[in-house]
């Protein structure tokens, strides 16, 4: 048969050829169904950006409550009380409900609000006693000023304090509450670790960028469980000493 030449692919390079493009045909739907997984985790990670201590506000001149609520007392003799920026980053974006009215009083370690997102929800203790004066009502209208201005228009109550110096005065402020803030971001991350662990291990690699560290707002993307478990480890929980032995014992038997 004259033009036409047998070539044996085996004695040639061509099965190499062939094994390399049996190889992509495998690799491409595979390669495929990864990317799908890794873009969100991608542009979430980029939408949220990193919570690290150098990321938070701590204003130097207000005190903070081991509960992330803070305070100040205003020359006029009222005392603001809001949530400090670490609840908030950890949150993301939360509603405030108000549990108390003006005029009426609270002990310290008294329910004053709560904050919910999608029905996951967060009890906030008051850091101190008095008669509440006012409710912030512009965050009915602006919740957003939660997590915008926190220490500025995003308060939550103005209280006229009964035993300010004797509330306040384990409190943090100035470098303590730098250093505080910056351990407590530690612990939460130890407890996220093993939180995780027990509600959503799937969870782990989306919650940290690349290095290791911890995406901004990473309750937001957690279950009520480890909701309520923020709670009871951060939020209701206090560190008493007497005759230098310290426990820990529910927010709600404070004043017990």
């Amino acid at each position: 048969m004259d033009g036409f030449t047998y070539i044996n692919i085996f004695e040639t390079k061509g099965i190499e050829y062939l094994a390399i493009a049996v190889f992509f045909v495998i690799l491409i739907p595979f390669w495929l169904i990864l990317n799908r997984e890794v873009k969100p985790k991608k542009q979430l990670q980029k939408s949220l950006g990193i919570l690290t201590s150098n990321s938070l506000k701590i204003p130097q001149g207000i005190l903070f409550s081991r509960f992330h609520t803070w305070t100040h007392l205003e020359m006029t003799g009222v005392a603001k009380v809001g949530l400090d920026d670490l609840l908030l980053h950890i949150t993301g974006k939360v509603n405030f409900n108000s549990l108390k009215y003006a005029g009426e009083k609270v002990k310290k370690g008294d329910l004053l609000a709560e904050i919910n997102q999608q029905g996951k929800i967060l009890k906030i203790y008051s850091p101190i006693s008095g008669e509440i004066r006012t409710i912030n009502s512009e965050l009915a209208k602006s919740p957003e000023l939660l997590n915008e201005d926190s220490y500025g228009k995003g308060w939550l109550y103005e209280i006229k304090p009964t035993s300010w110096i004797a509330d306040t005065n384990s409190y943090y402020i100035a470098e303590d509450a730098t250093s505080w803030a910056t351990q407590e971001l530690e612990r939460f991350k130890d407890f996220l670790a093993t939180s995780l662990g027990k509600y959503s291990p799937m969870q782990e690699s989306i919650l940290l960028q690349d290095g290791g560290e911890l995406i901004d707002q990473p309750l937001s993307e957690l279950p009520n469980e480890i909701w309520e478990e923020f709670q009871k480890d951060f939020l209701s929980t206090k560190v008493l000493c007497k005759k230098n032995n310290c426990f820990r014992r529910s927010e709600t038997n404070l004043n017990s």
